[in-house]
């Protein structure tokens, strides 16, 4: 695992992968399925990035476990990764769940 350690330099090279990671992640969510309003594509890119910025470090260690890229990536890089990860699949998670709710949320009459 990758030793992110306390010295100031790191701790900014870290929030830096986060926001980049996060904002291509929101990005890309975007580009794959086109908002229909403006306010939905802002609470899209929202959520995307806060995702991205929360979830980035625990996606990456998880994502660079299972896929055995254990030594071969940088503690930046598997942030990077993580982030945009954790923000393109949250938008697609919240759907499957919107639809899922949706469907057997109904009270019947």
């Amino acid at each position: 695992m990758a030793d992110l350690g306390n010295d100031p330099g790191t701790i900014t090279g870290v929030w830096l992968a986060k926001v980049f990671g996060a904002t291509a992640g929101a990005g890309v969510s975007l580009i794959y399925l086109l908002p229909k309003s403006r306010r939905e594509a802002a609470s899209r890119f929202a959520t995307g990035l806060s995702c991205g910025l929360i979830f980035g470090g625990p996606t990456g260690l998880w994502l660079t476990e299972r896929l055995g890229l254990g030594g071969q990536l940088s503690g930046a890089e598997t942030i990077l990764a993580g982030s945009a990860a954790a923000s393109l699949s949250a938008w697609w998670v919240l759907g499957v769940l919107s639809r899922v709710a949706g469907r057997y949320g109904r009270i019947s009459r």
